[in-house]
């Protein structure tokens, strides 16, 4: 597959990875709109949240747990902190792999975009 988070994935291709287990890989945004912007993204492929099957649902789960322990890491745990999950294009998801984005270390306003 030639899914750009994939080869991050297989290590095809660089990135800022900061956190790695069997199911889930975090690294920086390489274009951050935040000090804090990282993607946590599962290993498996699921195109959109679309695509999505009840036997993913614990995977969901620990993605957002995962976020909220990257989060704590960063240090924006209390002055608080963004989890988007886009679906697609007219949502602005470029790449097609369910990623989400962790967002903080500054004042987010709403509503976004």
């Amino acid at each position: 597959m030639d899914c750009l988070f994939c080869r991050i994935v297989r290590g095809e291709l660089p990135a800022s990875i900061v956190f790695e287990d069997e199911e889930i890989v975090a690294f920086e945004d390489i274009n951050p709109q935040a000090p804090v912007h990282l993607l946590v993204i599962p290993r498996k492929h699921v195109p959109t949240l679309n695509d999505l099957t009840p036997e993913e649902d614990a995977l969901v789960g620990r993605l957002h747990r995962v976020a909220a322990e990257l989060a704590r890491a960063r240090g924006v745990e209390e002055t608080g902190y963004r989890v988007v999950l886009n679906c697609n294009a007219g949502a602005g998801q470029t790449v097609f792999h369910i990623h989400l984005h962790l967002l903080g270390g500054r004042d987010l306003q709403w509503p976004p975009g």
